[in-house]
C-alpha cells in the first residue's frame, strides 16, 4: 500500500518502504516509482503514459521521504532545488557505539567498485572518486545497548554516502547488510525523516516529516518524536 504524504497537480509526496526500489532497475522489482505512476492512472483515470519525474532517490533497503514531480516544470525547479541544496533532506540513524562525539562534521572521497557496486573511503583527491560531506548530531545515547540515535545533514548527496561515511568513522549503521553487520529480516536503521523544499509554483516553504518504522529505532521513540515535534514546529514559525 502507497504511504501519500502529499499531492497536488505538481507534486506528489510520498514515504518508501524499506527494501523498496525508488526506481526501477534490472531486477524487474517493482518500484516506488511505477507504483507512484499506477496510482495516479487510476485514481485520476488518466489515458496513456503518466509522467511523473524522478527528483531524488533513497537507497533500496532505506525507508523515508521521496518527492515526485507531476509536470516537468516542477520537475526542471526540484531538480535545480537539490542541484543548489536549497532542497534539504534529513535522516534519522541508530548506529554502533555510543561514544561518539556529541556531533561532527565528516569529510571523505569516496568510489564505487563498479563489480561490486560497493562503495569505498579512498585517498583525498584519487582520480575519479567524489568529494562527500555530511554533518551529524547525537540526539540520544543507550549505552547498554551501545547504541546511539544521530541527525544527519547531507551536504552532498553520493550514492551510499551516509552508509559509508558513518562506517567509516567506526559507527556503522544498525542492520547494514552491506557496511556493517546486518540481520537478515532486519531493515537498516537509517530513515528519511525530513523533506525540505519550495513549492515549484507557488514558492512557499514546504516541510515534511516522517517517523522511522524499522524496528532498531524503537529504543528511541520518544526522542524521535520530540525532534519531530521540533522540525514541525521551527517549519511554522
Amino acid at each position: 500500500m502507497l504511504e501519500i504524504v502529499y499531492e497536488d497537480n505538481h507534486l506528489l509526496v510520498t514515504e518508501k518502504p524499506p527494501n523498496t526500489l525508488t526506481q526501477s532497475d534490472n531486477t524487474g522489482d517493482e518500484s516506488l516509482h511505477e507504483m507512484c505512476k499506477a496510482y495516479i492512472k487510476e485514481k485520476y483515470q488518466k489515458p496513456g503514459e503518466v509522467y511523473l519525474g524522478l527528483v531524488h532517490r533513497l537507497d533500496r533497503p532505506v525507508g523515508g521521504l521521496v518527492a515526485f514531480a507531476r509536470t516537468s516544470k516542477a520537475a526542471s525547479r526540484l531538480s535545480e532545488q537539490l542541484r543548489s541544496h536549497h532542497m534539504e533532506r534529513e535522516y534519522l540513524a541508530v548506529v554502533e557505539g555510543s561514544d561518539l562525539p556529541d556531533e561532527a562534521a565528516l569529510h571523505d572521497w569516496l568510489e564505487k567498485d563498479e563489480i561490486s557496486g560497493n562503495v569505498r573511503v579512498v585517498t583525498p583527491g584519487k582520480a575519479g572518486a567524489q568529494e562527500a560531506k555530511l554533518r551529524y548530531r547525537v540526539l540520544a545515547r543507550r549505552p547498554q545497548e551501545d547504541t546511539a540515535l544521530v541527525h544527519v545533514r547531507l551536504q552532498t548527496g553520493r550514492k551510499h554516502q551516509i552508509r559509508v561515511q558513518l562506517a567509516n568513522s567506526a559507527h556503522p549503521i544498525v542492520h547494514d547488510m552491506r557496511y556493517g553487520h546486518g540481520v537478515k529480516g532486519e531493515s537498516i536503521a537509517l530513515w528519511g525523516a525530513v523533506l525540505r523544499f519550495d513549492h515549484p509554483t507557488q514558492k512557499a516553504p514546504m516541510c515534511f516529516l516522517s517517523a522511522p518504522k524499522a524496528s532498531a529505532f524503537g529504543a528511541y521513540v520518544t526522542e524521535i518524536q520530540h525532534f519531530l515535534n521540533q522540525q514541525n514546529t521551527s517549519s511554522q514559525q
